[in-house]
């Protein structure tokens, strides 16, 4: 017996991908065909200002499938292809899309990750999810939750793949069960959907979890308390860590902000060289208030003043380098 209503899709197929992925998705949804009992959720990690109205047009001069941006409550349909809005996170749930402008995920909104969780959590044995060229590991997280809850995971062979770190990371972590050239994915998809009878299965906890706190714009700290805190903050708040999920590693603050540990790593990096950038403009600006300041009070006749200004400079001078060295060293070994 089917375990989904009459009027939903049969399968809800999930399509993550970044750098590369505009021309990717093109080929991708030439195959997809009207017949295919399946909704198709796209997400690609990009500008987050008006690649929706770009990506929309290009993939729908490519489908024979309607394409559309997801609004929130949108009812979901079989033999459409929804679209991320720029700068919103696009969710599933039973039936419905939710879309919603929460904590960037990974630092992105709308986030592969999030889209996935859902799925996962949602439609358990009848999600799909498939990644597609990309940078670093986005997507790995929503994959292992895909896997966890009985859905099948697709990737684009990483030879062929522009940038096959996306498909690599996921390879390297996931049970995956199909690696397969983009040529091949649209006929996959079909066999799937038409020969796979979907099983009930009991989603991991944590997955259901995670989505819950997907849902919402922001999230209290004791909604948190039950998973391991980490000795490492939130870059983007300073809020502690905690880790939701172990398997692949995935990390979220209180507020929403949320991490795989490839990415975390970046972002402190990032952080750590913004502030290091700031620190050296701000003694450069005071070592050269301090001179101007010794010339101004030797100009005076206020020898002693300025001597003092001259020396306080010089000592800059030196942490100045200093931290010039401790920069580009670190920069080098990221």
């Amino acid at each position: 017996m089917a375990i989904f209503k009459q009027d939903e899709p049969k399968f809800i197929v999930t399509i993550g991908t970044s750098a590369g992925g505009i021309r990717a998705l093109e080929e991708l949804v030439l195959q997809c065909r009207p017949d295919t009992d399946a909704a198709y959720f796209v997400v690609i990690h990009l500008s987050r200002k008006g690649v929706g109205e770009v990506l929309f047009s290009r993939l729908q001069q490519h489908s024979r499938l309607p394409c559309e941006v997801a609004k929130d409550g949108d009812t979901i349909k079989k033999g459409m292809i929804y679209l991320a809005p720029p700068d919103h996170h696009m969710l599933v749930d039973k039936g419905r899309i939710v879309v919603g402008k929460g904590a960037p995920e990974n630092r992105w909104r709308p986030s592969i990750n999030n889209l996935f969780r859902s799925a996962a959590a949602h439609y358990s044995s009848r999600a799909i999810g498939v990644i597609l060229t990309g940078l670093l590991d986005d997507g790995l997280a929503g994959m292992g939750a895909i896997k966890r809850a009985g859905g099948i995971a697709i990737v684009q062979n990483p030879s062929e793949a522009d940038y096959p770190d996306m498909p690599m990371s996921v390879i390297d972590n996931v049970e995956v069960d199909y690696i397969t050239s983009l040529s091949k994915m649209g006929e996959i998809i079909r066999e799937i959907v038409e020969t796979t009878k979907p099983k009930k299965v009991e989603v991991p906890f944590d997955i259901m979890q995670e989505s819950e706190i997907d849902q919402r714009v922001s999230t209290r700290v004791e909604n948190l308390q039950h998973y391991e805190k980490l000795d490492v903050n939130c870059p983007d708040c300073g809020g502690g860590l905690y880790l939701t999920q172990k398997e692949p590693a995935h990390m979220r603050c209180h507020v929403g902000h949320s991490y795989t540990e490839r990415e975390l790593l970046s972002r402190i990096a990032e952080v750590m060289e913004s502030t290091f950038w700031t620190a050296l403009r701000m003694m450069e600006e005071r070592r050269a208030l301090l001179i101007k300041m010794a010339k101004r009070d030797e100009d005076r006749g206020y020898t002693s003043t300025s001597q003092i200004h001259l020396e306080r400079a010089r000592e800059l001078e030196v942490h100045i380098e200093n931290l010039k060295q401790i920069l580009f060293t670190s920069t080098q070994v990221d």
